[in-house]
């Protein structure tokens, strides 16, 4: 999945005017685009056309093949034409780093694992959300067992990937940032556990076995907090 930066740039490339009417041509057509056929449609040469798209394509908006126009194959078919379509990527960015799409995967299989198994709902979810966080320390950790001195900057890091924006306040971390905020807004109880067990998966795999993740809501920061456990 692209990052924060990759997606920056792909949507920065729309700001200019024929890029961004070139994207919004390939991205309404059925099939495949050629650079002539999105030359003509926007009204540019072909040249003009051939750059923008190719802009598009290395910043991950487009995707490219190359095909024969005439349907024809073998001696005299003619040579293949490069064709762009939309990527099949998802690209956005949110300022401050939202994972909506993040909570929503998280509730959705908890409700199918729930409705198969007759399994509280609840206990699904913190369950599903605790085996995510999980699968990001091991991600994190790549096999190799962390150093302790180096576990917990290991699950910040992690967090900070997913836009907690992990901060130190002496001998605790604070996240700045709720991924879920708007939800945890509205739905506090269910959001602030559900992100409780994730961050608990983490820490466990990565090996942060010093530090503790317990709820504690702030003003405007996340409910949870990563701190020392009592020696």
């Amino acid at each position: 999945m692209p990052g924060f930066e990759q997606n920056v740039a792909g949507i920065g490339a729309l700001a200019e005017p024929v890029r961004r009417a070139l994207y919004l041509y390939v991205c309404a057509q059925a099939a495949p685009v050629s650079r002539d056929e999105a030359a003509e449609a926007v009204g540019v040469p072909r040249h003009q056309a051939k750059f923008h798209l190719d802009r598009l394509e290395a910043e991950g908006l487009l995707e490219a093949d190359y095909a024969r126009l005439t349907g024809r194959t073998g001696p005299g078919a003619g040579r293949t034409s490069k064709r762009y379509r939309r990527t099949s990527h998802d690209i956005a960015v949110s300022l401050p780093d939202r994972r909506y799409e993040l909570a929503g995967r998280l509730m959705a299989e908890a409700i199918t694992e729930s409705a198969r198994t007759g399994a509280p709902v609840l206990d699904t979810l913190h369950r599903v959300a605790a085996a995510h966080g999980m699968a990001i320390g091991s991600a994190v950790a790549d096999g190799a067992r962390t150093p302790p001195a180096e576990a917990l900057d290991a699950a910040l890091g992690a967090l900070a990937e997913y836009g907690y924006e992990p901060r130190r306040e002496g001998d605790r971390a604070v996240m700045a940032n709720c991924p879920f905020h708007a939800l945890a807004r509205t739905h506090t109880e269910l959001v602030c556990h559900m992100n409780h067990a994730l961050i608990n998966g983490l820490i466990d795999a990565v090996g942060a076995h010093e530090f503790e993740a317990s709820l504690d809501p702030g003003e405007d920061r996340c409910c949870v907090t990563l701190t020392a456990r009592p020696r």
